[in-house]
């Protein structure tokens, strides 16, 4: 039987909850299932729990499409497009599609295929280097254009269009967070936008097949393992979705490094550390905080049982710092033994396809950047702000060199 549950303030979109990491530390001290109003959720965060749920065929992925199913019937025909267009994504369909369009991309996403992209993005994060002249903003100048210049070869897009690609980008988070229908209407338009320009590249595919992620997709269609709708869809969650998040794991790392200067050091003196390094930006800053669930079968954690239906938001940003599993979580060790059992990238059937990619991506980038600029230093105080549910968010890092 489920008992009342002590429930979570987390404030409001307009006004969240000033510090997540201070209300996760708490809930990891006193309850491990918590009832949040403001999301009608339930919240985990023991990293138990959560792994458990990640790899449990009775906790699916909440598709972004419930977002819009809120709002009025006007506002979401209006939004019939972009709503058509994320019931294709992959991790959004019927489990039977997730699984044959993840095989798909597993067919490109291999240990030798990313490790063999090695070499052009140590390139990349050295010409981004150039470019800057004793100092740059690490978000808009380095942490983003890597990973979008990357992601964007890979799917033959031609590096001219790396700004539309961005601008696409800040206009497409409105549907992974709670959005206004203005917000949502402007996602919409960059969705439609970046579909009908990945559908001039596949038709050039068709006709003129490369080595790239496209013209992968374009084979399979003549098998018929893939629909063109499928196709375009899913470039749009790809361009998205392959460079927003390591783009937060840049970020995000180096201002941990800054925050934490003897590590830093201890990074600079041993580089051979850069892997266990990479892991523990991961599991203290993660790209992703918390993420949404609901239940398809009656469950059971912690004692209580729910329902078929219910609602949960798993707490990555606080499994990670579960002190059963890690000692002293809150501090950030460039060598920590366990750094590698972090859960940021998800696990099971949903685990992330591009986990290895931002792996290495954010590997060479800090190589480079201990390599070229060892000068690095903070030019001003970072700017941050909390975004609604859970969610921090690194805006700017400017540094000199």
């Amino acid at each position: 039987m489920t008992t009342q549950l002590p429930a979570l303030d987390i404030g409001t979109p307009a006004h969240p909850a000033p510090d997540p990491q201070e209300l996760f530390r708490q809930l990891l001290t006193d309850t491990p299932v918590t009832w949040v109003p403001a999301l009608q959720a339930h919240l985990l965060v023991r990293r138990a729990d959560v792994a458990s749920a990640l790899r449990d065929s009775a906790f699916a992925p909440t598709s972004l499409t419930q977002n819009l199913k809120a709002l009025t019937e006007e506002q979401q025909e209006r939004l019939r497009p972009v709503y058509d267009s994320i019931t294709l994504w992959v991790g959004h369909t019927v489990p039977e599609d997730h699984k044959r369009f993840q095989l798909l991309l597993k067919r490109y996403f291999t240990p030798r295929t990313v490790e063999g992209l090695r070499p052009r993005i140590n390139q990349i994060a050295n010409e981004l280097i150039d470019r800057a002249d004793g100092g740059m903003e690490v978000v808009a100048d380095l942490a983003y254009p890597l990973p979008a210049i990357v992601i964007a070869e890979m799917l033959g897009m031609p590096l001219d269009q790396r700004e539309q690609l961005q601008r696409w980008s800040k206009h497409i988070t409105a549907l992974f967070a709670i959005s206004t229908f203005d917000e949502l209407l402007a996602a919409q338009q960059a969705v439609l936008e970046m579909q009908d320009y990945m559908l001039t590249l596949l038709e050039q595919r068709r006709a003129e097949p490369t080595d790239d992620l496209l013209s992968m997709f374009a084979a399979a269609e003549r098998d018929g393992l893939v629909s063109e709708a499928e196709i375009v869809a899913n470039c749009v969650l790809l361009l998205f979705a392959g460079h927003e998040t390591t783009a937060r794991l840049i970020g995000n790392g180096l201002s941990l490094l800054f925050a934490n200067p003897e590590e830093f050091e201890r990074l600079k003196a041993d580089p051979a550390l850069m892997p266990s390094a990479v892991e523990e930006m991961m599991r203290v800053a993660g790209p992703a905080s918390i993420i949404p669930r609901v239940t398809a079968r009656q469950v059971e954690i912690a004692g209580q049982v729910f329902p078929e239906g219910t609602s949960f938001y798993l707490a990555l940003g606080a499994a990670n710092r579960d002190p059963e599993v890690y000692t002293d979580p809150d501090r950030f060790d460039v060598a920590r033994g366990n750094a590698g059992q972090q859960i940021g990238f998800g696990m099971g059937t949903y685990y992330c396809l591009g986990a290895a990619l931002a792996r290495v991506e954010a590997s060479e980038c800090f190589r480079v950047l201990l390599e070229r600029v060892p000068g690095l230093a903070l030019a001003e105080p970072e700017e941050r702000a909390i975004r609604f549910p859970l969610t921090e968010d690194l805006v700017a890092l400017r540094v000199k060199f």
